[in-house]
């Protein structure tokens, strides 16, 4: 695709932007910035008794949050519907739309013949050349209330040419004539989509294959209008690792959710990109990568099946290769979303920010997501006396006590405080009381963090600072 594009997402906010929403975005995204294109963001919030500002708060958080910023102004697709009806009174006068006066119980009388005679239920299109007659008139002598349905073609074919699905083809008597504009004169989500998007100046909708048979029907308003309809593709959805249904089992959650869990938006935006979409076996790619290599051509047709044991893996590689100064300031951004963080975030004044830049190089190696890495870190903000999990207790028993005795005056000569120095004494311990380095080792990790697992214990020392690390050491082994 070498010409720039205009793509578009267009969530209605009824709710979070859920992983599904936020990978349909992330492909509008990529083809935008791989032609120097635009994305554009509507909201679709005709619903009004479901859409509701924290929703539509929620879906611009999350979107700035996976670095998927859009351009220009946010459009809000009910503050169009003076538009959209203009658009239905200029087909109802080229005669591409009609008025229909059917009440709700005709119809429901036209879909249970439908069903007893085997075919689906839908519209018969009793009122589609009935303007200006007789039984308009005494529809409206009656006071009805018409809804405004396209004249849809009844003959042949409507073929869409995707760019994932292929060539589908829908015979168009399958396809009745939709409502445009409802009985209380508010346009459907079915007009207002098209409009929007003809008026928006969009090239190429990308959306979930759900929105397959839409494409048919949306096709006709095109048609109807005389406009050019854009290029679609359609992705297959996500499904979860067992090729079940997306839940919220297998991770149907908000983006929000996964930012509370420990993810770094350049981890989850790589896989979702890799969710559907392949180049060979590469499995990471800078944000950079992504733009050049994405196409959809390369869209699978299958859906995509979510795995967070995979996902997990692919955070931990992002956050080892993050350089340590900008994990520390996704760490600090994130403590308000992850469990415990805003207790931290209090105490996290100029000496332990310092500490916890000195720790990460030895944190990360042990971490995958955030919370594991800021498990780490409890060390840091532990007060004394510290509290000892079940394995330091059994480590801290009389023998790892008195090893720790021995080694405080030895360590409180150090003239330097530097791992190096104390590895150094530790060492030189070790060799002259015999004793092996674990269990000299294991009862200072114990002592200094309260575990048995921890960066490396030298580094732990330095981190800690001589005070800290004595005052710890004296409080075990009493």
């Amino acid at each position: 695709m070498s010409e720039s594009v205009v793509t578009r997402f267009a969530p209605s906010p009824t709710g979070y932007l859920h992983i599904g929403g936020a990978r349909t975005a992330l492909f509008n995204w990529l083809l935008a910035r791989q032609t120097g294109g635009k994305m554009l963001l509507r909201i679709e919030d005709t619903d009004r008794e479901r859409s509701t500002d924290a929703a539509i708060g929620a879906i611009i958080d999350g979107m700035k949050w996976l670095g998927l910023e859009w351009d220009d102004e946010v459009i809000y697709q009910f503050s169009r519907a003076q538009r959209h009806r203009e658009v239905v009174e200029e087909m109802l006068a080229r005669g591409a739309a009609y008025k229909c006066y059917a009440s709700a119980q005709e119809l429901d009388h036209m879909r249970e013949k439908a069903r007893a005679e085997g075919r689906p239920p839908r519209y018969d299109g009793r009122w589609r050349d009935l303007s200006g007659s007789p039984e308009e008139e005494a529809a409206i002598a009656e006071g009805r209330k018409p809804v405004v349905r396209l004249k849809a073609p009844r003959d042949g074919e409507t073929i869409i040419d995707d760019k994932v699905q292929g060539k589908v083809t829908f015979p168009n008597k399958d396809l009745d004539d939709l409502v445009l504009l409802r009985s209380d004169g508010n346009p459907t989500y079915m007009l207002a989509v098209v409009v929007d998007d003809h008026d928006m100046g969009v090239t190429q909708i990308v959306r979930g294959d759900d929105h397959l048979t839409n494409a048919a029907r949306q096709t006709h308003i095109y048609q109807a209008m005389g406009w050019t309809a854009p290029d679609w593709a359609h992705i297959p959805l996500i499904h979860g690792p067992d090729g079940a249904k997306m839940s919220k089992r297998h991770g149907a959650l908000g983006v929000d959710a996964y930012r509370a869990m420990g993810y770094l938006p350049d981890a989850l935006r790589n896989y979702l990109a890799r969710l559907g979409w392949s180049q060979g076996d590469r499995e990471f790619f800078s944000t950079q990568e992504l733009i050049e290599a994405f196409s959809l051509a390369q869209v699978h047709r299958s859906p995509a099946r979510f795995d967070f044991a995979k996902l997990e893996n692919m955070n931990g590689h992002f956050l080892r290769a993050m350089p340590d100064d900008a994990l520390l300031a996704q760490l600090i951004a994130s403590l308000p979303y992850l469990p415990g963080g805003p207790e931290l975030a209090e105490k996290l004044d100029d000496h332990k920010t310092a500490q916890l830049a000195s720790a990460l190089p030895g944190l990360k190696e042990r971490a995958k997501t955030l919370i594991e890495l800021l498990d780490g870190a409890q060390f840091l903000f532990a007060e004394r006396p510290l509290s000892y999990d079940d394995k330091a207790t059994q480590i801290l028993n009389p023998e790892g006590r008195a090893h720790l005795a021995a080694l405080a005056p030895r360590l409180d000569a150090l003239p330097d405080w530097k791992a190096a120095e104390a590895e150094a004494v530790v060492r030189a311990y070790v060799a002259e009381s015999g004793a092996k380095l674990g269990q000299v080792a294991q009862p200072l990790r114990a002592a200094l963090t309260g575990r048995s697992t921890s960066p490396g214990i030298f580094d732990v020392l330095e981190t800690l600072g001589r005070e800290e690390s004595l005052g710890r050491i004296v409080d075990a082994s009493a």
